[in-house]
C-alpha cells in the first residue's frame, strides 16, 4: 500500500487537475474505431488472421469475447490460450527476425509483417478504464501497457489491471498491478495481486497515473499502489481477455460461451503543461 508522502504527491483521480483529455473510446458506434484499435493480439508472432479478436458493440461497451469455436492465437508458443485483445500500436521487423513486441519466449520470430503502427503510444499520462471483469476460473481480463520496443530495451509493461476470474468474489478481488521489466534492464519488478473490496463483476474505474518519477494505481479512484520507478519512453495499450486451458485444479465452474469482458470507456489524459511529451 502507497505511502503518506505518496498519496499527497499524486493526482487525485476524481478531478484530474493539471490533465487534459486527449483519447477517448466510449464505445457509443456500432463498429470499432480503427483510428484507435487494431483488432488483434500481437499478429508478428502469429498472423492477424490467427489473433484476431472477437468482440460485440452495442448499447454503448465494448464486448471482447471469447468463443466455443475458436482457436488458439499461437499454439507453436502459447499452446491453447485463446486471445481477444485490442491493441493501439504494432512494430516489428521482417519475416524471420526476432524484432517485435512483448518477446514471451526465447526463439520467437516474425511470422507475418505487419505495416508499422502508433495509433496511440503515449509517453506519460493519466488513464482510466471503466469494465466489468468475469469470474470465469480459466479466464483473465487485462489493461497493460507495453513499451513500443523500437528500440529492443524499451521493453517493460505497466500493468494497469490484471483481474484472473479465479480472484474474484461477491465482495472481493484480486487486482493485478505494478511493473514487470522484460528487456528493460532499468526497471525492477514491482508487480503484485492486492486484495480489493469490490464485486469484479460489475462496472469499476482501474486507472494508472504514470509519470517520470513514479506510477500510481488506483481503483474507483482510490489509491492502491504507488511504485517510485518509471519507463522513460511511448508505450501502447492492450485491452483483451484471455481462456488459458483446463488446469484440472479443483475451483468455481467455468461460465458459458461466450465469454465476455465488458467495457464502458478508456480515457487518456496528458498533463497540460508537459508540451514535450507524445500523445500518439
Amino acid at each position: 500500500m502507497a505511502d503518506p508522502a505518496g498519496a499527497r504527491r499524486v493526482v487525485d483521480p476524481s478531478g484530474k487537475a493539471g490533465y487534459e483529455l486527449v483519447f477517448e473510446d466510449t464505445f457509443d458506434g456500432d463498429t470499432l474505431e480503427r483510428t484507435r484499435w487494431l483488432p488483434y493480439y500481437l499478429p508478428q508472432w502469429s498472423s492477424r488472421e490467427a489473433s484476431a479478436a472477437r468482440y460485440e458493440l452495442g448499447g454503448g461497451v465494448l464486448r471482447l469475447v471469447i468463443e466455443a469455436d475458436q482457436q488458439p492465437w499461437c499454439p507453436e508458443f502459447d499452446g491453447q490460450t485463446r486471445v481477444s485483445s485490442l491493441q493501439t500500436g504494432v512494430f516489428a521487423g521482417p519475416v524471420g527476425s526476432t524484432a517485435g513486441q512483448s518477446r514471451f519466449k526465447p526463439g520467437l520470430v516474425v511470422r507475418q509483417a505487419q505495416d508499422n503502427a502508433r495509433l496511440y503510444t503515449p509517453r506519460y499520462g493519466l488513464f482510466e478504464l471503466r469494465a466489468k471483469a468475469i469470474d470465469d476460473p480459466r479466464c483473465m481480463v487485462a489493461l497493460w501497457m507495453i513499451g513500443y520496443e523500437d528500440e529492443p530495451d524499451r521493453s517493460a509493461e505497466i500493468c494497469i489491471c490484471e483481474i484472473f476470474g479465479r480472484n474474484v468474489g461477491a465482495d472481493r478481488a484480486g487486482v493485478g498491478m505494478g511493473l514487470h521489466p522484460f528487456g528493460d534492464p532499468r526497471i525492477r519488478d514491482q508487480f503484485s495481486v492486492e486484495e480489493v473490496a469490490i464485486d469484479a463483476r460489475e462496472f469499476h474505474r482501474y486507472a494508472a497515473e504514470w509519470t517520470p518519477e513514479y506510477v500510481a494505481f488506483f481503483v474507483d479512484h482510490r489509491l492502491v499502489k504507488l511504485v517510485e520507478q518509471s519507463p522513460g519512453y511511448p508505450m501502447q495499450f492492450m485491452l483483451g481477455i484471455y481462456e488459458f486451458p483446463d488446469d484440472g485444479r479443483p475451483s468455481q465452474p467455468s461460465r458459458p460461451y461466450p465469454k465476455p469482458f465488458v467495457v464502458d470507456y478508456l480515457r487518456g489524459y496528458r498533463r497540460v503543461e508537459d508540451d514535450a511529451s507524445p500523445t500518439g
